[in-house]
C-alpha cells in the first residue's frame, strides 16, 4: 500500500500493518509508531525509519532477528526508565508463523523470512550445538553433534546449526557397508566405538550414517563357486566370521564348503582367487611346502598327490614341475630312476644318489624321493648291425650287435670317432665298382652324416683285403671279401696311401680295401740312349698278387709294403731306363 504524505515534514499516515520508528531528539530516544494512524510529528521529532511493512511469517516459514526486545509476561517490550525499548544485545531469536510484527528500534532481521527445511525419510541433519543448552532432557555442550532424522520438519534454534544433509546408503543382497568412526561413542547396537575403528554393516536395507560415522566405501560379497576359492590374508589378529581366531600376516583359502558368498571383514584382505587343480587319473603333481590338517605350513616337505581327484592350492603351496604325466611304459622302454634321499622302495633300501631302471609294460608315479632321469627306448639291432655301448662306472666300452638292447641305468651310448678321410670314404662306400676313390681336400659330402654311436661297418668287395689294426690288443687282422667288416670300440681301418696318375704321383689314391687283381698299371717314363736322345715311354703292366692260401701270415705280406704300386712302377723304370742306356736311337727305333 503507498503511503501518502499531506505534509512531508510533518504528517505521516501509516496504513494497517505498517510501522515507523520516531526519534525524540530531547530525549534522543526512539520509539515505535504502529498503524493505521495519522501521525503528526512535532518539532522536536525526527521520523528515522520507515513507513515500512511489518514481518509477516507464513506457515512453514521462520526469520531470526538479531538484539530482539525483551517481553514481559504479557508479552509486550519491556521499556526502561527513559522510554527506550530494551534490547538483548548480540542475542538471537527466531521466530516462527505469527501475526505481523514491527521491527522495533535496535532490531535487524538477519535472516529474512525462509522456509523451514524439510527432512525426508532416509535422510538427516547433522546438527552440531554452537552454546550449551538443554534439549529436553538431554544436556547438549558446544562441539556436539547429532541427527535429526526424517521424516520431519526441522525447526531451528540459535544455539546450534546444520552442518550437512546425510542421505542414507542402501545396502542391497550381498553388500555391506564400511564405516569408519570420527570419535569415540556408542554406535546404534550399542558398541563401543574408537576414532579411526572401522567395521561392516551388513544388515540389507537404508543405513542412516551416525554423526560420529563415516561411510568409506560400499563393499561387495565374493562369490564362490565349486572351481574358485579365495585367498585371504590377516592385517590384524581378529576372529573372523566362521569364529576362527586368525593371527596378523596370517593366509588362509574360504571355499564354497565354508560359505557361498564372502564379503571380507575390515581386517582380512583378498589376495586373489584361486582356481581349482584337477587331476586326470592318468595325472599327478608334487606339492612343495604343503600344508597340514591343523593349516601348518610343512616347509622343505613335498607332497604326492595322484589323480583322479580335484583341489584347492593352499596359501604358501606351489608345484614342483606342475601337472605331470603318469609314466607309461611299454614292452621296449624303461625308466632311469635316481634317490633323492634314503628310502625303502619295494622292501630294497635306496641310498641318496642311488641309480636304478624300472622297464615296462607299467605305470610309474615317482614318488617325492625319487627323480626321473631320463627314458629310454630299446634299440633294435640286426644281425648286421650294432651299437657303442660305455659302461659309466668302469669306463668300459663294447659293441652289442645282432639283438634288440636296452641300455640299463649305468649305460650310455658312445660315439666312435674315424679320421676325416675314412669318413670320406665311408660316404661313398655305397657307389658301385668303387676301386680307388681319390680324397683331395678332405672328405666327400654324400649321404646324411654317419652316426657315431651305431658299429662301423664295411662292405669288403670281390677280391679284395682291408686290414683293420686293433689298438688295445696291438695286433691286426686282414679281412678277405666278400665280407662284411664290423669295427670293435679299439679297432681303426688300415688306410692305404697309393702312387697314381700318369705318371705315377705319390700318396695320389687313398683307399681303405687292397685290390688283389690281377690289373694293369700304367706309367710315362723319359729314357735317354746312348746318342743322348730323350724318349717318353707309356708303359702298362698288368699284375696281380699272388696268394696260395688265405692265412693270417700271408695276409700279413700283402699290406707289408705301404705304396706297391710306386715301388714297382719305380722298379721297373728303372730297368727299362738301364736297357735303353746301352742301344742307340736308331736301333733302339727299329
Amino acid at each position: 500500500m503507498a503511503t501518502r504524505k499531506e505534509d512531508s515534514s510533518s504528517i505521516y499516515r501509516i496504513p494497517p500493518y505498517y510501522y515507523i520508528h520516531v526519534l525524540e531528539k530531547n530525549k534522543n530516544v526512539t520509539r515505535i509508531e504502529i498503524g493505521p494512524r495519522t501521525y503528526v510529528r512535532q518539532d522536536n521529532e525526527r521520523v528515522t525509519f520507515g513507513p515500512e511493512k511489518m514481518v509477516v511469517v507464513p506457515p512453514q516459514h521462520y526469520c531470526i532477528v538479531e538484539n530482539p526486545a525483551l517481553r514481559g509476561k504479557d508479552g509486550s517490550p519491556l521499556i526502561d526508565s527513559l522510554g527506550q525499548i530494551r534490547l538483548q544485545h548480540a542475542d538471537l531469536e527466531i521466530r516462527l508463523t505469527q501475526e505481523p510484527f514491527p521491527l522495533y528500534p535496535g532490531e535487524l532481521l538477519q535472516v529474512q523470512v525462509t522456509p523451514l527445511t524439510v527432512v525426508k525419510a532416509n535422510s538427516a541433519l547433522r546438527i552440531c550445538a554452537v552454546l550449551d543448552f538443554l534439549d529436553g532432557d538431554t544436556a547438549r555442550v558446544a562441539g556436539d553433534e547429532w541427527l535429526f532424522e526424517g521424516p520431519g520438519t526441522y525447526i531451528p534454534r540459535k544455539e546450534c546449526k546444520v552442518v550437512e544433509t546425510i542421505q542414507a546408503t542402501v545396502i542391497g543382497p550381498d553388500q555391506a557397508i564400511r564405516l569408519r568412526a570420527r570419535k569415540e561413542y556408542s554406535d546404534r547396537d550399542g558398541n563401543p566405538r574408537v576414532t579411526g575403528e572401522e567395521w561392516l554393516v551388513k544388515k540389507t536395507g537404508a543405513y542412516l550414517p551416525g554423526a560420529y560415522e563415516e561411510v568409506v566405501s560400499i563393499v561387495t560379497a565374493y562369490v564362490l563357486t565349486e572351481k574358485k576359492a579365495l585367498h585371504m590374508r590377516c592385517l590384524r589378529t581378529f576372529k573372523d566370521d566362521f569364529g576362527v581366531v586368525r593371527k596378523n600376516g596370517e593366509e588362509w583359502l574360504i571355499t564354497m564348503k565354508d560359505t557361498e558368498t564372502h564379503i571380507p571383514n575390515v581386517y582380512e584382505e583378498v589376495v586373489g582367487v584361486v582356481d581349482i587343480t584337477t587331476l586326470t587319473t592318468r595325472q599327478y603333481c608334487v606339492i612343495l611346502d604343503p600344508v597340514d590338517a591343523s593349516g601348518k605350513p610343512q616347509l622343505g616337505q613335498k607332497l604326492l598327490v595322484k589323480g583322479e581327484k580335484s583341489f584347492f592350492l593352499m596359501p604358501g603351496e606351489k608345484l614342483e614341475n606342475g601337472i605331470q604325466n603318469v609314466y607309461i611304459l611299454g614292452e621296449d622302454e624303461g625308466l632311469i630312476l635316481r634317490a633323492r634321499e634314503a628310502f625303502t622302495d619295494r622292501k630294497v633300501v635306496r641310498s641318496p644318489g642311488d641309480r636304478w631302471m624300472i622297464r615296462g609294460p607299467a605305470e610309474y608315479v615317482p614318488p617325492t624321493e625319487v627323480e626321473v632321469i631320463m627314458k629310454r627306448q630299446a634299440i633294435p639291432l640286426d644281425e648286421n648291425e650294432g651299437i657303442y655301448v660305455r659302461d659309466i662306472k668302469t669306463g668300459k666300452v663294447r659293441a652289442v650287435q645282432g639283438s634288440t638292447y636296452m641300455l640299463n641305468q649305468d649305460e650310455e651310448l658312445w660315439s666312435k670317432e674315424l679320421p676325416p678321410l675314412v669318413e670320406g670314404l665311408l660316404f661313398i662306400e655305397h657307389l658301385p665298382e668303387v676301386r680307388y676313390q681319390s680324397s683331395l681336400g678332405g672328405a666327400p659330402k654324400i649321404g646324411k652324416p654317419r652316426d657315431k654311436t651305431r658299429v662301423v661297418t664295411y662292405r669288403v668287395p670281390h677280391n679284395a683285403a682291408v686290414q683293420i689294426y686293433d689298438y688295445k690288443e696291438k695286433k691286426a687282422r686282414v679281412a678277405f671279401g666278400p665280407d662284411l667288416v664290423m669295427l670293435k670300440p679299439d679297432e681303426q681301418f688300415t688306410l692305404l696311401s697309393l702312387s697314381g696318375g700318369r705318371p705315377k704321383t705319390p700318396n695320389a689314391i687313398k683307399a681303405l680295401c687292397l685290390q688283389l687283381g690281377p690289373d694293369f698299371a700304367t706309367d710315362i717314363i723319359v729314357v735317354e740312349t746312348a746318342d743322348h736322345a730323350r724318349l717318353s715311354l707309356q708303359l702298362a703292366y698288368n699284375w696281380n698278387f699272388a696268394i696260395s692260401e688265405k692265412t693270417p701270415e700271408e695276409a700279413a705280406k700283402l699290406f707289408s709294403v705301404p705304396d706297391f704300386i710306386g715301388d714297382a712302377c719305380k722298379a721297373i723304370a728303372s730297368r727299362v731306363r738301364g736297357a735303353v742306356a746301352q742301344v742307340q736311337f736308331d736301333d733302339f727305333h727299329k
